[in-house]
């Protein structure tokens, strides 16, 4: 007789930061301080998260909105499991090879938001540099799934880069999801050390062709502040998102997952996101979202609704 021993539990969350020096996690101000989750509904979500085997940035990521916006039944979906091919020195999501898709996943997506009754969901995912299209094709199929069962929720969508995957993005695009997603992160003189498998360009020119593509879809994209990026190191940022004609940008505080990822470097204040904001709104963006605690999918209902009535009034309706 042959016993198994399963030592995944074992394993580093991110084999590829255990030998790194540990820095010093800096205090969070007053401004950055949340409630613990817990709430009723919160609860709600979580089982039903937990009944259909999702899994949710929400959790993976550690943000710090998961207590307010679970309790109002929202809950950022990240499909094709809970193992990133990448190794971002800023990220919280498990580093290691995944497994293979589940076939069942964009079914399981598409019941778990009508359980929760959501209006508009947002579907990220982690980085698949192992499958041939990025895993394209499994976001086409999630975005379909959602559809036939829920026609009237609109869809968000929060993809990898598809680096070195030619026509990934035409399949992703062709689903017609709503709003499409691509975060920049950081400015590029810091992506050797924070964003070391993805290419700043690549990321700004695949946001610019989602646009010829289809020219009605909106585009979206975010990055963090804190890790040590210059103000007019930004603010280039912000004009090469627009030369791409990106309609929305959010800006939020880098906070560091553990004393193994990346050293944050200050903690930005709230007059200087707002600043941000002011100059971001000069320079054409139809919608900004710029706060400490602001991030990717934080009032993504909302700010959609914000969106289309910023395009109907500029065409006039």
């Amino acid at each position: 007789m042959v016993t198994l021993i399963d030592n995944s539990a074992l394993k580093p969350r991110h084999p590829e930061k255990a030998n790194r020096p540990d820095t010093v996690v800096l205090r969070k101000p007053d401004w950055i301080r949340v409630k613990a989750p817990g709430s009723p509904v919160y609860k709600e979500t979580q089982q039903i998260v937990r009944e259909h085997g999702l899994v949710t940035v929400c959790e993976e990521a550690g943000c710090p909105n998961i207590g307010e916006c679970w309790s109002k039944k929202h809950a950022t979906m990240m499909i094709m499991g809970e193992i990133c091919t990448r190794a971002c020195a800023f990220c919280n999501v498990r580093t290691g090879m995944p497994g293979p898709l589940d076939p069942n996943e964009p079914e399981n997506v598409a019941s778990a938001v009508h359980k929760l009754g959501l209006e508009h969901v947002v579907i990220t995912s982690v980085d698949r540099d192992d499958l041939a299209d990025g895993g394209a094709q499994h976001f086409a199929d999630v975005i379909l799934a959602i559809r036939a069962r829920n026609p009237k929720t609109t869809i968000e969508i929060l993809t990898p880069d598809f680096l070195r995957k030619e026509g990934a993005l035409e399949i992703v695009v062709a689903a017609k999801p709503d709003v499409f997603n691509h975060n920049l992160e950081t400015v590029p003189s810091k992506y050797l050390k924070v964003r070391p498998g993805a290419r700043y360009f690549h990321s700004i020119r695949l946001l610019q062709k989602v646009k010829e593509l289809d020219p009605t879809m909106f585009t979206k994209s975010g990055i963090m502040v804190g890790l040590g990026e210059e103000r007019n190191e930004v603010l280039q940022l912000m004009d090469d998102l627009r030369s791409a004609d990106v309609d929305f940008l959010t800006i939020g505080q880098y906070l560091q997952p553990t004393k193994k990822h990346y050293p944050l470097q200050r903690f930005v204040t709230p007059d200087e996101f707002k600043s941000f904001a002011t100059v971001a709104t000069a320079k054409g963006f139809s919608l900004v979202s710029s706060s400490p605690l602001t991030r990717s999918s934080h009032h993504a209902g909302e700010d959609f609704a914000a969106l289309k009535a910023a395009r109907m009034a500029k065409l006039g309706h």
